[in-house]
């Protein structure tokens, strides 16, 4: 697939402070080299917010919708809607989902827009934590051992991950398998599940990660930030 057109979707709950790290990230990814005849469009799903969040996101430039749900799955489907309403349908359309706490390389989408052009229809990275909390004495070790227990020692890393901040997929692929499903949780999962099931090539890789917080207060519960809260309590108190 040559992708025309490139949309960025971004969920955010309450994330005034973080989000305008997160949307710069994507505004440098945008500017890649690779990039110049591609169109780049950014959705972010502001969803019950009570902050300036979809305030943070216009000045950023992106596309704001604003939704009550409280559901991260419909947050994400309602971005990849707008998008395609956006670029006009799904016809050389790359959807890449990232999160508002997190922080993609300068590389992110040119290194999507590659691999669709390889033959892919999605692309299922991996994520780094960059700041731990303090206050957990061996919660990054911990984290590694869990995150890369799979890693074998040489070659690939066909890593079992799925992260809807590192998620990326041909839109006619997505509407094809009926989008992200609309869960409160894992609908990243879901999604990628239903593509495996209907035969699309999947590519999981570990060559293009993305930052994301290590915050032990998630937005989502039952996501990344529950289980580092709970590898958290599993932690000694003290070094």
């Amino acid at each position: 697939m040559r992708a025309r057109s490139l949309a960025v979707l971004v969920p955010a709950h309450d994330e005034e402070e973080r989000l305008p790290r997160a949307l710069e990230a994507i505004r440098a990814a945008a500017r890649h080299p690779a990039l110049r005849r591609v169109r780049v469009v950014t959705v972010v799903v502001a969803d019950s917010c009570r902050d300036g969040t979809g305030a943070a996101a216009a000045r950023a430039g992106a596309d704001v919708v604003h939704v009550t749900c409280r559901n991260v799955g419909l947050a994400r489907a309602t971005a990849a809607a707008r998008a395609l309403e956006l670029l006009d349908g799904p016809e050389g359309v790359w959807l890449a989902s990232t999160d508002a706490d997190s922080v993609v390389p300068p590389h992110w989408l040119a290194f999507q827009h590659a691999r669709a052009a390889e033959g892919w229809d999605a692309v299922v990275g991996t994520v780094t934590v960059t700041r731990w909390p303090r206050r957990v004495p061996g919660l990054a070790a911990r984290h590694q051992r869990h995150y890369t227990a799979s890693r074998p020692a040489h070659g690939p890393w066909h890593h079992p991950h799925v992260h809807g901040a590192n998620l990326g997929v041909a839109a006619g692929a997505y509407v094809a398998v009926g989008g992200f499903p609309a869960l409160p949780v894992s609908e990243d999962h879901g999604l990628v599940d239903a593509l495996a099931a209907r035969g699309h090539r999947l590519l999981r890789t570990a060559d293009c990660p993305v930052a994301t917080s290590g915050r032990l207060d998630p937005r989502a519960r039952g996501g990344f930030g529950d289980h580092l809260a709970g590898l958290a309590m599993e932690s000694p108190a003290r070094p």
